[in-house]
């Protein structure tokens, strides 16, 4: 476990791109305790990856797919956990990955220990979504859904915003490519669920 120090300097730093920062997991996690306000991930190689804050339009977004996800999780709560896009998770590979929404059967939830609930959960999530904004690279962000999937997730859905497109992500198949839908299906990993992608194209 690793002890948080109890008092901690602040130093603002710029990187450019060129550079990579290397990090191990336990210095990720003293890294994103210290700075709670940024949305930290970390590849499997151990490369420091930092989230700016979203804008405006991409955080309306955001909260639009958390909100109907979480209303649907409220009438299936005996089916799993779902969270939002500030929990980070340890991927088998191990990523810190932070998705925009994700979700976990019961019995996967229920397998982990109260400390390993705490913080980065051990896991990767059963669904997953991430959401473009603007300057989100594609590219980058399809790698990320692959590395989901390479690792255990059964459903996931890249939302591009900018074009009204959705890729979803299923192990074993090829990745399907929506053009301009206005509603998604869980499909049988979240049975009943179905995102109106209407009140996120807006």
């Amino acid at each position: 476990m690793v002890q948080t120090p109890a008092k901690l300097e602040t130093i603002s730093i710029a990187l450019p791109t060129v550079i990579a920062l290397h990090i191990t997991p336990e210095q990720f996690e003293l890294l994103a305790a210290a700075n709670r306000d940024l949305r930290l991930e970390r590849t499997a190689a151990g490369e420091l990856i930092v989230n700016p804050p979203t804008g405006g339009e991409s955080g309306k977004r955001n909260l639009s797919i958390s909100t109907q996800l979480g209303n649907w999780f409220e009438t299936h709560e005996d089916l799993g956990e779902a969270f939002d896009s500030s929990t980070g998770f340890r991927l088998p590979n191990g990523a810190d990955r932070s998705p925009d929404a994700s979700w976990i059967r019961r019995e996967r939830w229920e397998a982990l220990t109260p400390q390993q609930r705490k913080g980065f959960v051990p896991l990767c999530p059963d669904f997953v979504v991430e959401l473009r904004s603007e300057s989100d690279s594609l590219s980058k962000l399809q790698a990320k859904m692959r590395e989901y999937i390479d690792n255990g997730a059964r459903l996931g859905w890249l939302i591009d915003p900018q074009h009204r497109r959705v890729e979803i992500y299923r192990p074993g198949t090829e990745v399907e490519v929506l053009e301009n839908p206005t509603e998604l299906s869980g499909e049988d990993v979240l049975p009943g669920f179905v995102l109106n992608l209407r009140r996120v194209w807006r």
